[in-house]
């Protein structure tokens, strides 16, 4: 008895006390493999941005008959699997008009926002249209001179 006395001794000194028996330990931790190499937590270097991923895009307007809502259709070229040829891609987006400012044929521009319904993530922002001509009258009409080639004499 005298043996088994001191282990006994020794066994009621030890206290168990782990955080997961009092309940403070998150579920997240006890997932996760405990060594020496994987406890070392590496951050991404602090001169990379941030990556954001598809934040706008252009397309036209192709459906606005629904009430602060307009479908647009976004064209893309992506090179097809087999033939590695650039195709162009069509994919239609539901985006928020709250003015119902957009008509059929517009060309927009969608901005990522949060969660408007079920299908509508994007805002449509109105863009500059393309390939206008430059009105030079109004220039000339700033400076009060008439050009010579408009001069009748």
């Amino acid at each position: 008895m005298s043996v088994t006395s001191p282990l006994l001794s020794q066994f009621k000194s030890l206290t168990i006390s782990t955080p997961f028996l009092h309940g403070s330990s998150s579920l997240s931790r006890l997932s996760t493999p405990s060594s020496s190499i994987t406890s070392q937590k590496s951050s991404p270097p602090a001169f990379l941005p941030p990556i954001r991923a598809m934040r706008s895009m252009q397309g036209r307007v192709v459906c606005s008959t629904n009430d602060k809502t307009v479908s647009v259709e976004v064209t893309r070229l992506a090179p097809h699997p087999k033939y590695k040829r650039r195709v162009r891609k069509k994919k239609k987006y539901q985006a928020h008009d709250p003015l119902n400012q957009f008509q059929v044929g517009d060309y927009v521009q969608l901005e990522k926002s949060r969660p408007i319904s079920k299908t509508k993530t994007f805002v449509a922002v109105p863009v500059p249209p393309r390939n206008q001509p430059k009105v030079k009258e109004e220039e000339n009409q700033k400076l009060g001179l008439p050009l010579e080639s408009l001069q009748t004499s």
